[in-house]
């Protein structure tokens, strides 16, 4: 086998402690890294399947029109990547959503128009639809879902995949610092579950090897 399985609920208890720095300092916190770390996946593996799949999470917000969008709803039956970060960060989160768009170019265009990929912000009290709807294309790709609202609901939805979220707080130069987990849960079409977790350090071509069998459902 050439994944290793991790239980829902040992991902959710480490979440907690997994959070990244998306800090003016251009890093993430040393000590802190994506939760699929604790899961001692073998060496050269970035997808972490799920023995335990995680449900979707109810999640309505808004997106960059400013129309609500119920996650479950509009992602029903289609392959789904799902990542929670915030425009200003400045390294790991436009990376990530880099490293997935040009995974996705690799794809056939029908496999290009199957895929969902949900950037939901950390820092809503500055990422409004408008934010997001400029930021998005320049990080990722056009394609992409990006979605807004109140705090509390957009923590509550990532709870529910063990991913963790503080408030966004200030550091002592007055730069604004969002403590957040670094996973992107990738849902399959055939379950609606979110069964397979990427951390912070998947790179464009883990990404482009995995997402023709998550586009199929099947085990990467």
């Amino acid at each position: 086998m050439r994944y290793k399985t991790v239980t829902a609920a040992a991902l959710a208890v480490a979440a907690a402690l997994t959070l990244s720095a998306c800090g003016p300092d251009g890093g993430a916190d040393a000590a802190d890294g994506p939760v699929a770390d604790v899961s001692a996946q073998p060496k050269g593996k970035a997808a972490t399947v799920l023995d335990r799949p995680f449900e979707k999470p109810d999640l309505v917000l808004t997106d960059t029109k400013g129309k609500k969008y119920d996650f479950r709803e509009q992602t029903k039956g289609k392959p789904t990547l799902i990542y929670f970060g915030y425009t200003h960060c400045p390294d790991v989160c436009p990376l990530t959503m880099s490293n997935i768009a040009v995974a996705r170019k690799q794809l056939p265009k029908a496999d290009q128009d199957k895929l969902q990929v949900v950037f939901v912000t950390t820092d809503p009290e500055r990422d409004t639809s408008a934010e997001l709807a400029k930021w998005l294309p320049s990080a990722g790709d056009p394609s992409f879902v990006g979605l807004t609202g109140d705090f509390p609901t957009i923590q509550a939805g990532a709870r529910q995949l063990g991913i963790g979220i503080d408030p966004a707080t200030k550091d002592k130069n007055g730069k604004v610092v969002s403590m957040h987990g670094a996973q992107v849960v990738a849902f399959s079409p055939k379950t609606d579950q979110g069964y397979v977790l990427y951390g912070e350090d998947t790179t464009p071509d883990d990404y482009a090897k995995d997402l023709p069998k998550i586009i199929k459902g099947e085990n990467p």
